[in-house]
């Protein structure tokens, strides 16, 4: 594939590493959603994290439950902490985009908030791949913040980035387009921690591949 120092992404979460996991641990939504998935999985189910950050806390709480988990993150940087933090579950140095992925070959597919940095267009057509990827009866959770904004430039956690989004409505009829049937929403307000940091809204989107 393509150099992934080459995606912003990749440049991006490089440069913040394990921050990003001390900024966002304690997000108690976060955990609830997996705690709502964990409940719906049969055990040792195959579970793809797509954007698995340092491997916490969704890779951990999955393997920790007896979960097969491969976790795909562009960042060289994050697959390595996550290597050495969860080595129970596997992780590949992909862009996820680009990454080849066999017809329903995975029970569950999560999500959390790792489509930001794309385009309106390049999420659409990943969440319809990704849907594909579900087994029928599979269970996928879209995870993001849902601001209606296209190609915005921001700073995150120091990182000058371009983000992409959708109002709740239009992120919730993104998975129905993908053939995806939401059984669960919640929204949340959450701060993260560190200087500067104000509080962002987070939507959590728990679907099943009917």
């Amino acid at each position: 594939m393509t150099d992934s120092h080459q995606h912003p992404a990749a440049r991006t979460f490089d440069a913040i590493g394990a921050d990003y996991e001390r900024a966002f641990a304690g997000s108690a939504a976060h955990r609830d959603s997996l705690t709502r998935l964990l409940g719906r999985l049969a055990p040792r189910s195959r579970v793809l994290d797509v954007g698995s950050g340092t491997g916490l806390p969704t890779a951990r709480t999955l393997a920790d439950a007896g979960h097969r988990v491969l976790g795909v993150d562009v960042s060289p940087v994050m697959v390595d902490l996550a290597s050495r933090q969860v080595p129970e579950a596997s992780f590949r140095c992909a862009d996820i985009r680009e990454l080849p992925l066999e017809e329903e070959s995975f029970d569950a597919i999560c999500v959390y908030f790792s489509l930001l940095q794309m385009s309106r267009e390049e999420q659409s057509a990943l969440v319809h791949r990704l849907a594909g990827a579900l087994r029928h009866g599979g269970r996928m959770v879209l995870a993001t913040v849902p601001l209606d904004v296209r190609d915005v430039s921001t700073v995150f956690m120091g990182q000058q980035v371009r983000v992409s989004s959708f109002a709740p409505e239009a992120f919730a009829a993104l998975a129905a387009g993908a053939g995806l049937s939401a059984e669960w929403e919640h929204n949340a307000v959450f701060t993260p921690a560190g200087d500067g940091a104000v509080p962002e809204p987070h939507m959590f989107l728990h679907c099943l591949r009917s």
